[in-house]
């Protein structure tokens, strides 16, 4: 009796399995849900910068997080940042090529203004306790001038801008993420670079 009893208490090696793989899941989604948590807001402020509609922006960014976690939840927690940014800016040119066959519907309607300006700054600037409030106020003045050249690059230099100068990832990952060539980073990275620098000379410090 004392031997059955010792057999029926082992578990079997295919439910420790189970039990550990269970729980590596619910860690790494606890750690992915920490990801997209830190992420969410930078995200959403350069697909705001994109398409200039708060809405649009929103709905890019949660489907380009629900097809991360749908698609590469088990990928090591490194790959998630270049995975997520590719995934957005597949997105965002999807948003650009419904945009244009939309306009050219509505081109054929009276005139009317499709992106009314946004009384909106995506950009939070932290106040620095060491700057007086002309420089502040300068500061700001440089931020909405900045979103506002912003908007007028091309797509693909908004992205290459954004991703290296905002999100600082190497022209690799930048490249993985635009799906483009090393290369083509670096030349609507440099491009971008020289307008905005053009553009925003009298805010250079």
């Amino acid at each position: 009796m004392t031997e059955l009893s010792l057999t029926l208490t082992v578990e079997p090696d295919y439910i420790k399995k189970d039990k550990i793989e269970r729980r590596q899941t619910l860690e790494n989604r606890q750690q992915l849900n920490q990801f997209l948590a830190a992420i969410e807001r930078r995200a959403f402020q350069i697909a705001l910068i994109s398409t200039r509609n708060p809405d649009d922006a929103l709905e890019l960014v949660q489907e380009a997080m629900l097809k991360l976690v749908e698609k590469y939840h088990s990928r090591p927690e490194e790959e998630w940042s270049p995975l997520f940014y590719r995934i957005l800016s597949s997105k965002i040119n999807d948003w650009y090529r419904k945009q244009n066959v939309r306009n050219r519907w509505l081109s054929w309607l009276p005139s009317r203004q499709l992106n009314p300006e946004l009384n909106y700054d995506p950009i939070d600037n932290a106040k620095s306790p060491t700057k007086g409030p002309a420089s502040e106020l300068r500061q700001k003045e440089a931020t909405t001038q900045l979103i506002k050249h912003l908007e007028k690059l091309s797509p693909r230099q908004q992205q290459a801008f954004l991703l290296r100068a905002w999100e600082g990832m190497s022209v690799e990952e930048t490249a993985f993420a635009m799906k483009c060539s090393e290369g083509s980073v670096k030349t609507h990275y440099s491009r971008a670079i020289h307008h905005l620098r053009e553009q925003l000379e009298e805010y250079r410090e």
